[in-house]
């Protein structure tokens, strides 16, 4: 809930803001009054933190509660006031906030910080209560007296563990897990001693929520601090700060941790030290893996002193380094599946575990414990669909290592890792069956000797466990190893029990033994004995003697164990000279007395012989390498000294012995290592070996990723699979061959057979990394881009480069052929385009353009060819903007910018990939980085639909991780489709492809996974194959770090900035290679003198001019350097009837809502208060201390800029053009008296910036990018003086303050100087063009202004600002002062302003700049700009204006919203705001003193009528709120009004307006709910949905009684209901109601809803005007005739028809110039409100016949609603809302 601040005067406590009230659903967000419901972490208003004490006045009654003894006194260590809270009895002393419980504080920072100091020998209790986003409310206590952890589902309760004030130098102990202080003395838990220390608690509360119950925070609710304890304010945000670092000590040391503010600061004698003084604890601590990417318990305490202390799972006290304990720690597990059902997480009561020493190993510091086993929890049965993907197979092998490979029992199959997923390959069939579930690499595998049971371990810590039934691959078991981590995991003979060996979270050596006795059987895997040591082990096998014992090797120790008696022992084996070594591998076999033998190997090529009885070795060999003279070929023989070669692995049968060397050699010998049987060169150093049960095959895989088997028989090596090393970075898929195409971070380029997924073909370069691949889809050639900007061409049949080409100065990021075969385009990391003909053998360049792709590295789906290889698609020429080219030419058909998909979103989006759907129609789809893939319309750039991949069940946020799963949806399906969601990868998915003309689907990251589709042929027809084909590129990838790129330089600068966020360049396209280009070999350095040439614009007028306001992709004009105007169409004169001056009916008395997508659309002067923007068309003057408004009308489209004259007597605005013969139109204003005194016209499509020259003589206009045109106007005479045409575009201009005849221009790479000469009555204009220097890089200057003289700043698209002399016409300083674009640029004395599309607004101190211009290139801004302020807003900055010590200022954002800013403060206060999107309703409260509004973006906002202030906000992410009631009075009390509203989802809510709070949801229909309505008592809902069903349900207990049909097939549009007499219209009932829907029907009906009657009264039906295209249907009952129906949209004229109940026929028409889009009836006078789509709304008084038009819509008018006095109508234009005062009786 929220409340907005409607806050009109200066400062942000003009409006007040309070604390919101209730939890809502689970779908509804929660705000405080004044607060920022738009923001998507914590709202603006919450940044950068709040005091918590401040904000919501603690000290006042009526916000707060204090009971018992609580008083304010002055603390003199502070030094301030503080609260003081004492009492025997806690519950009874306290403070408390909110005030009551059912209020709620809305604070959603990450950190609360609580400074505090508990009084000495006394307990406290701390008590919060934190809402998650299930609306499920969990207490967090923090106490001295609690003396351990407790856990239920909604309370957590931890122990606190005081510090006293230690002397300097004094020794305590650490306490580390739960006890919170530093050092203890003599206790951990119980009262506080005396000098306990001022304490800074930093509580990290998303993370205890996630760690503790696996709950997503959503805000806290409440906070009571209970006795005793001082405690001087409360703090929550979502920085990170350090409270020993201030902002002066960090800005001295430029530190890179955040300070801590001065407000929260402790004081500190100088020279002394902050920790001497204070405690600082954090929880949970840095030490703890991320929740979010595994969960795990413990954390090793810091080190003896570490002046922080930490919170953690469990508290382990320690009387010295190394010493055992009882430990207790948490176990908190999450499920893990691979079906797209939500895992369930559960979180456990810590386990105490008791540790006991071996008496066999105390000199080694070998602890053993035995703990119960744990249980782990089962995922809820669920109802799925059948997949539509199949894994079929696999290319790759190990991940985590390639140690692991198995024989299966007959020795048919082997089982190995592929990365997450584990392979079986049949031996002979070449066949491959896997097991899915693992979500990271697969560490370790297991396969009992019965082949029955399989066990398997991944790697990502803590270790989770998987037991498989292997023969049906179903997984029987899974749980968490309590080691961090397994490395090596064997079963016991009889497959009863299963060993593991790992590492814990402290680096010591785990061992475990499980009893898997029961599993398979419904039972699961108990731990018998664990073990602790810090001896080294490398592997661990059961003997084959004995089941309960084993043995381990590692590095110096082969050791024996013995499982007896519930633990877990252990002694060294005695190996005397050889206790140096480093053993790698152990085998088993049985002697021929019974005892077991053991051979171990080792890194030096020895093989040890352990007698297991004895525990001794019996033999000693090792594995040399000896050249005999004359031998060509080195023998290996085994002799007792000199270097050895590294042994790896081996395996013993009853006669052979089977080793693998680091040398790249398998050797098989016999069992006395007498003579070498077999040898056999590998391609890479042999990581393990197996040998088969018959003994007769050795089974062998490479660290080169190599898995083969050598047979014995034959002495033939076989190879049955090969894998790339590193990631896979991008595939192509060729159908007619049947082959596939990789890259990979290893340097290789290999080409494998689709059918059998064998290696066929290898290339590697190792001086440059192949990046990308492409196959020709004719030839058998394919393409291969490079790092180091080559693109080769290589022969298939006889395997060879036929061509190189290096036209690029950067990686190759995108490789791209068309379908026909007749063009290849190739990108670059330097933005370059390169376009190939490749219709021969040897493809030839034919054009390379700059600046045309995005120089972030995108990864393969950044170029794409549409299917009849027409049309190219490209992510650039910045990451936020799609640019569509024309193949053969190169020519811009189209630019879409995608940052404005989502303005609302916490960042600037930005595109990822591109591809072309199906044709017909002509779909572009663009994947962008907030998992949103938008299908637009190839020709205009109107978004078809959105869709959501990610909007997938919560649970799989956290165990697939997005990037590493493949999500797969219906392409066609047009309403919502849902989307499957795959794992198997472990890694992110770099790309994804399905084979042409196949129902296969390829996707690569770790390894190549091939796929197969399952949907049947009948349901997936041969146009859906291509519809999902075609989304291949779209797959969930990586989102790759933003290259940077840092370079010496003379000029001061910070490191270069990330790519483009903006809309920069058009391409520059050179039409032919270089004079003296190969065309094949050598660089482009010599093309770069080469004149660009501006590519034509074709299809980019229509984008701009007529986007789609139900979702269309407008060029935002802040980035693109336009305006676009609104997507209905100009009305014509005739026919309409505009009223005379001073007989108007009705008269605009506000507007609601500012242009966010104008720029320099806002002027204020402080000096006289005027304050002026714009909204749509129309000028808003609004004075900021009444809130009065004027507004002036005359523009025909929406406003894009405005300009104030330096005397502020003159206002300019500009709109762009109305039709393709017109000009844009330029208006000068008379200030004072509010009048237009001049119209202007000149240029052609839109104007994007005005500026007055200093002597306001001059107005100098900049036409868009489109436009290309400068003019200069004389204010005198209103003539244009001089109009330059610009070679390139310019997004900026302004007159130098210095000099009237000077004028500067920025744009592409420079900065354009104009002097003005005037001879006579003409004027002509010198040109001087200054680049930008090499140092600053190629960027667009997007925005200037001028400082203290000579200087001027500039900022760029790439996020950096420059300083440039004008005098001297040079830049000398340039810093990263961004991520994105600056679009706005305000200086101020020794202060700039800067203003970006990342959101966020900063101040700079620039005061030593002047000095630096004098030292020249010596300086470094390091030391002279300094960022005094930032505050992110809801959205990117397009206009700001402040006074001139730019201490104040009102900012515009693209989000529609106007916000006052105080530096002093560091504050934002909203002063103007509108919905995000399109309005949809409005209704009133039975008083009238309130309105309701809803709109697109999912919000429900109540407003004051009297002053149009927001009073509360409901939010429901992700959904779209499309209709309203308001209860009537007749329902209860008046303050238990309530609001109904319908969403997209076919959801009803229903919100309390008194409580704030959403009392109800409901679910009644399947389709988008349209229209909703309240019967005449209030105690029955009527609603309709998009499908034609009209539901009858009870809003108070959510019963739907029933649905009515009668309108099915066509939407509902209107649903109105009122009272009539019982017997009326010879009907029962005592309410009357209508529903009309879009296929021009109006049913009639009478209801009793207690007696649960209704009856059909009436059918109306009329025919449609034109098939396909059916206006709206709209009807409504007659206020001053309650027989009468009121009827727009019906039949085939334009006209008002009045339908008589009684006589049953239309008894009135009334004409009507237009199509009716919206109708409203007023409820007292005979007026009826008609809005048009052409942008008029007519008034019709329907007793006299009088019609009067008006204007002033910048869009289709599809909402009027007339007020319950009469007195006040409200009209909507997509979000503009205009409120008109209704003149007469």
């Amino acid at each position: 809930v929220a409340g907005g601040s409607g806050t009109r005067g200066w400062g942000p406590g003009a409006g007040g803001r309070g604390p919101g009230a209730g939890l809502l659903g689970p779908e509804v967000r929660v705000w405080p009054l004044g607060a920022d419901p738009d923001a998507s972490l914590s709202p603006v208003w919450q940044h950068p933190f709040l005091n918590v004490f401040r904000h919501f006045k603690v000290d006042e009654w009526k916000r707060s509660t204090k009971e018992g003894d609580v008083a304010a006194v002055t603390d003199k260590t502070l030094k301030c006031s503080v609260y003081r809270v004492r009492g025997s009895i806690s519950a009874a002393n306290y403070i408390q906030l909110p005030k009551t419980s059912t209020q709620s504080l809305g604070l959603t920072g990450r950190y609360l910080y609580v400074l505090f100091r508990p009084l000495p020998t006394k307990h406290f209790v701390i008590h919060l209560d934190v809402a998650t986003e299930d609306s499920q409310v969990i207490r967090l206590s923090f106490s001295s007296l609690y003396k351990e952890v407790k856990s239920t589902a909604t309370w957590l309760q931890f122990p606190f563990v005081c510090e006293p004030g230690a002397a300097r130098g004094a020794r305590g102990r650490w306490v580390a897990g739960m006890g919170l202080g530093a050092w203890v003395w003599g206790h951990l838990a119980g009262v506080a001693p005396p000098g306990t220390r001022w304490t800074c608690l930093q509580l990290d509360l998303p993370d205890l929520l996630l760690v503790y119950l696996n709950r997503r925070h959503s805000h806290l609710k409440s906070v009571r601090l209970c006795a005793s304890l001082l405690v001087r304010s409360l703090y929550t945000s979502d920085l990170c700060f350090d409270p020993a670092v201030t902002v002066a000590e960090a800005r001295r040391a430029k530190l890179s941790v955040t300070p801590i503010p001065r407000e929260m600061a402790f004081p500190v004698p100088k020279g002394e030290s902050w920790h001497d003084h204070y405690v600082h604890i954090r929880f949970p601590n840095d030490r703890w893996k991320r929740p979010s990417e595994t969960v795990q318990g413990g954390c090793p305490p810091p080190e003896a002193g570490e002046p922080v202390g930490q919170l953690g799972p469990g508290f382990r006290p320690s009387d010295g380094a190394g010493e055992g304990g009882p430990n207790v720690s948490l176990s908190c597990r999450r499920s893990e599946s691979s079906s797209a059902g939500g895992p369930s997480g559960r979180s456990h009561k810590p386990g105490a575990q008791v540790e006991a020493t071996d008496e066999h190993a105390a000199g080694d510091a070998l602890h053993v414990s035995a703990c119960q086993p744990a249980v782990a929890p089962t995922a809820p049965e669920s109802f799925l669909p059948d997949p539509i993907l199949r894994l079929k197979g696999a290319i790759g092998f190990g991940g985590h290592s390639t140690t692991w490979a198995l024989w299966t029992r007959d020795g048919a199959a082997v089982v190995y890792p592929c990365h997450a997923v584990i392979v079986v390959l049949s031996i002979d069939t070449q066949e491959q069956r896997f097991f899915l579930g693992h979500t990271d690499k697969v560490s370790a595998l297991a396969l009992d000797g019965r082949g029955a049971l399989l066990a398997s371990a991944q790697a990502q810590p803590p270790s989770m466990l998987r037991l498989w039934d292997f023969r049906t691959g179903r997984c029987l078991h899974l749980f968490r190893s309590p080691g961090h981590a397994v490395c090596s995991l064997s079963f016991s003979d009889s497959r009863e029990l299963l060993c593991g060996v790992g590492k814990d979270c402290r680096g010591r050596t785990v061992a475990v033994v499980w009893g898997t006795e029961q599993v398979g059987r419904g039972g699961e895997a108990a731990v018998l004995a664990k073990a602790r040591t810090d001896v080294h082990v490398q592997a661990c096998e059961f003997a084959f003697s004995e089941e309960t014992r084993m043995a381990s090797c590692g590095r110096g120790s082969v050791r024996l164990w013995r499982l007896r008696g519930g633990g877990l022992r252990s002694c060294p084996v005695n190996l005397g000279e050889h206790q140096a070594l480093e053993f790698t591998d152990l085998a088993f076999r049985q002697d021929q007395d019974g005892s077991g033998l053991g051979y171990v190997c080792s890194r030096s090529g020895h093989i040890l012989e352990v007698d297991c009885q004895r525990m001794a070795v019996r033999r000693a060999r090792r594995l040399l390498p000896a050249q005999s003279p004359g031998d060509s070929l080195p023998q290996k023989q085994n002799f007792p000294s000199g270097p050895g070669i590294a042994i790896s692995s081996l395996s013993v049968s009853q006669t052979t012995c089977a080793v693998g060397s680091e040398d790249g050699f398998l050797r098989l010998w016999p069992l006395d290592f007498s003579a070498m049987l077999l040898e056999t060169e590998l391609e890479g150093p042999v990581s393990s070996v197996r040998l088969s049960p018959d003994g007769l095959r050795v089974l062998s895989t490479t660290s080169s990723g190599l898995l083969g088997f050598l047979d014995v028989a034959s002495r033939e090596y076989r190879v049955l699979a090969r894998s790339h090393t590193a990631p896979v970075l991008a595939l192509a898929a060729e159908c007619s061959r049947g082959q596939l195409a990789t890259v990979s971070q290893d340097c290789t380029v290999r080409i494998w057979d689709q059918a059998t997924l064998q290696q066929l073909y290898e290339f590697t370069s190792r001086e440059e990394a192949p990046c990308a691949v492409a196959f020709h889809p004719v030839q058998p050639t394919f393409f291969c881009g490079f790092s180091s900007g080559a693109v080769r061409s290589f022969n298939l049949e006889a395997p060879e480069v036929l061509v190189e080409h290096r036209c690029h100065q950067g990686a190759i990021t995108g490789l791209v052929a068309s379908p026909d075969g007749s063009l290849l385009f190739s990108s670059c990391s330097r933005g370059a385009l390169a376009q190939y003909h490749s219709g021969a053998p040897h493809c030839r360049v034919l054009r390379v353009a700059a600046n045309v792709v995005c120089q972030a590295c995108l990864g393969p789906g950044a170029l794409a060819v549409s299917g009849d290889s027409r049309l190219l698609a490209v992510v650039g020429p910045s990451k936020n903007t799609v640019t569509v080219m024309d193949t053969a030419s190169l020519d811009e058909l189209l630019r879409v910018d995608v940052s404005t998909l989502d303005p609302a979103g916490g960042r600037l989006d930005s595109a990822m990939a591109v591809c072309f759907g199906p044709a017909p129609p002509a779909h572009l789809l663009v994947s962008t980085f907030s998992n949103t893939v938008a299908v637009l319309d190839a020709t205009s750039g109107r978004v078809v639909r959105e869709v959501s991949p990610g909007q997938h069940p919560a649970a799989w946020e956290g165990r697939a991780a997005g990037h590493r799963a493949i999500r797969l949806w219906d392409y066609l399906a047009e309403a919502g489709p849902t989307c499957q969601v795959f794992i198997g990868h472990s890694e992110p998915v770099r790309a994804v492809a399905f084979i042409p003309g196949q129902r296969q689907l390829l996707s690569v990251g770790d390894a190549v996974f091939l796929w197969d589709i399952l949907a049947p042929p009948e349901q997936c027809p041969p146009e859906r194959q291509v519809a999902i084909l075609d989304l291949h590129l779209l797959g969930l990838r990586a989102r790759q770090p933003e290259d940077t790129v840092s370079e010496a330089s003379e000029l001061p600068q910070q490191p270069a900035p990330a790519p483009s966020q903006a809309s920069p360049p058009q391409p520059s396209i050179c039409t032919r290679p270089p004079e003296g280009y190969d065309g094949e070999g050598g660089g482009c350095r010599a093309w770069r003198g080469c004149v660009p040439l501006t590519c034509s614009v074709l299809a980019l007028s229509t984008c701009l001019a007529a986007p789609d306001r139900g979702g269309g992709v407008l060029l935002s004009p802040d980035y693109a350097g336009g305006a676009g105007g609104p997507a209905s169409r100009v009305p014509s004169p005739q026919g309409l009837s505009f009223p005379g001056a001073g007989d108007e009916r009705l008269r605009l008395k506000a507007v609601l809502g500012y242009n966010g997508n104008g720029r320099a659309n806002l002027v204020w002067r402080p000096d006289t208060g005027f304050f002026a923007y714009t909204c749509g068309r129309l000028v808003v003057v609004e004075d900021l201390h009444s809130g009065a408004q004027q507004h002036w009308l005359g523009h025909p489209r929406e406003i894009s800029t405005l300009a104030l004259s330096h005397d502020a007597q003159v206002l300019a605005s500009a709109s762009s053009r109305i039709s393709a013969d017109s000009h844009c139109q330029i208006r000068l204003w008379d200030v004072p008296g509010g009048s237009c005194r001049q119209l202007l016209f000149h240029h052609d499509t839109a104007v994007q910036a005005l500026a007055f020259s200093p002597d306001d003589r001059l107005l100098v206009t900049l036409g868009d990018c489109r436009d290309h045109t400068l003019a200069l106007w004389s204010l005198a005479t209103h003539e244009l003086l001089s109009s330059v045409p610009l070679p390139e575009p310019v997004h900026g201009v302004a007159f130098n303050p210095w000099d009237a005849s000077k004028l500067t221009c920025v744009g592409r790479g420079a900065v354009t100087s104009w002097l003005l000469q005037q001879r006579g009555g003409s004027v002509s204009l010198q040109v001087h063009r200054e680049p930008t220097p090499e140092e600053v890089g190629a960027c667009e200057l997007t925005s200037l202004c001028f400082g203290a003289a000579p200087l001027l700043y500039c900022g760029s698209h790439t996020g950096r600002l420059c300083v440039w002399d004008m005098r001297a016409d040079r830049c000398f300083l340039a810093w990263e002062a961004d991520d994105g674009q600056i679009g706005v640029l305000l200086s101020g004395g020794e202060r700039l302003v800067s203003g970006s599309n990342t959101r966020r607004l900063r101040l700079w101190a620039v005061g030593a700049v002047p000095e630096l211009r004098r030292k020249g290139s010596s300086a470094r801004s390091g030391g002279s700009v300094f960022l005094e302020g930032e505050l992110t807003l809801d959205g990117a900055v397009v206009s700001a204006v402040f006074h001139d010590s730019m201490d104040m200022g009102v900012v515009g954002t693209a989000a529609g919203t106007l916000w006052y800013v105080s530096w002093a403060e560091g504050a934002s206060t909203r002063l103007v705001s509108g919905h995000r999107s399109q309005v949809n309703e409005v209704v009133f409260s039975p008083g009238g003193s309130r309105c309701a509004t809803c709109s697109n973006d999912g919000s429900l906002r109540v407003w004051s009528l009297a002053s149009m202030e927001l009073l509360i906000q409901f939010q429901v992410l992700s959904q779209s709120c499309l209709c309203l009631a308001w209860s009537p009075p007749s329902c209860g009390r008046p303050e238990q009004q309530q609001v109904a509203a319908g969403y997209g989802d076919g959801t009803l809510r229903v919100f309390s307006v008194s409580r704030m709070a959403m009392e109800l949801k409901m679910h009644p229909h399947p389709a988008a709910v349209t229209a909703v309505v309240f019967s005449a008592d209030g105690q029955t809902l009527l609603s309709g949905d998009k499908e034609g069903l009209v539901a009858v349900s009870r809003p108070r207990t959510g019963v739907t009684l029933r649905v009515l049909r009668d309108h099915r097939g066509a939407p509902i549009c209107t649903i109105q209901s009122t009272r009539k007499e019982y017997g009326d219209f010879g009907a029962e009932g005592a309410d009357l109601w209508l529903a009309a829907s879009g296929d021009q029907r109006v049913s009639v009906w009478a209801s009793d809803w207690p007696q649960n009657h209704c009856e059909l009264v009436d059918w109306l039906s009329f025919p449609a005007p034109v098939p396909g295209c059916l206006p709206p249907s709209l009807a409504a009952f007659c206020p001053w005739d309650g027989a009468l129906l009121a009827c727009v949209g019906l039949g085939l004229h334009h006209e008002v028809l009045f339908y008589s109940l009684r006589q049953k026929q239309v008894v009135e028409r009334i004409p009507l110039p237009f199509l009716a889009v919206s109708m409203s009836l007023s409820p007292r006078a005979c007026l009826v409100a008609v809005g048009f789509a052409e942008q008029m709304l007519r008034l019709v008084d329907c007793a006299s016949g009088a019609v009067q038009d008006f204007a002033g819509h910048a869009d289709s008018v599809q909402l009027c609603r007339f007020s319950p006095s009469a007195r006040l109508l409200f009209t909507a234009a997509h979000t503009q809302i205009l409120m008109w005062e209704v003149v007469g009786p």
